[in-house]
């Protein structure tokens, strides 16, 4: 098969239209609970901002009639993205690359930006490699094999796999969202409720 001699990104960044769309909003299933997270810590915003964009993603790609005005969408994230400044602690970041991510899914969305798919993907493991690099599990010269990046790595693979296949619409958003909730962690390893 062609997919696999091309490297993930070169695979996302050849995704269009609505399974682009797809296969991004499975990746912030994965990336909104370090978010979620962050905001319970620290009693910053509204926990709830991103989880509530993502369920209306989801809603819209299962049916395509639903009327969301994702331009607001886009303000509410954009108000609820945290700055390094104000916080001393590391969650910020996993916190921003999700918030990030949904702006940029958005974008896509609102066809703003057709490389959507590419950032969003490029932030998760990004995520999980400066995860890994602070806190010490991970050296520059080991990410790329530990076990948590190679879960991302296969997890973005899985979905790649699954956007690409001939399933019926309805049955492969389910199979997405089976592979993202899939061990119950977040890209970067927090338990997801």
């Amino acid at each position: 098969m062609l997919n696999n001699k091309l490297s993930t990104f070169a695979q996302v960044r050849a995704l269009e239209g609505r399974n682009a769309i797809a296969f991004s909003v499975a990746l912030l299933d994965r990336m909104v609970p370090n978010y979620q997270l962050f905001c319970e810590v620290t009693e910053f915003g509204d926990p709830t901002v991103l989880s509530h964009c993502l369920n209306l993603m989801w809603e819209v790609l299962a049916n395509p009639k639903s009327k969301v005005n994702f331009a607001t969408q886009l303000e509410k994230v954009e108000e609820a993205t945290p700055d390094t400044s104000d916080f001393d602690n590391y969650g910020v970041y996993p916190a921003i690359d999700a918030a990030i991510a949904m702006s940029a899914t958005i974008n896509l969305i609102l066809k703003e930006d057709p490389q959507g798919a590419v950032v969003v993907s490029k932030l998760s493991q990004g995520s999980v490699e400066a995860y890994l690099l602070a806190t010490g599990e991970a050296t520059d010269e080991t990410v790329k094999t530990h076990p948590l990046m190679q879960f991302e790595i296969a997890i973005q693979q899985e979905l790649l796999d699954a956007v690409q296949s001939d399933q019926p619409w309805l049955d492969m958003l389910k199979t997405l969202k089976d592979i993202a909730a899939s061990e119950g962690i977040s890209n970067i390893g927090i338990e997801r409720d």
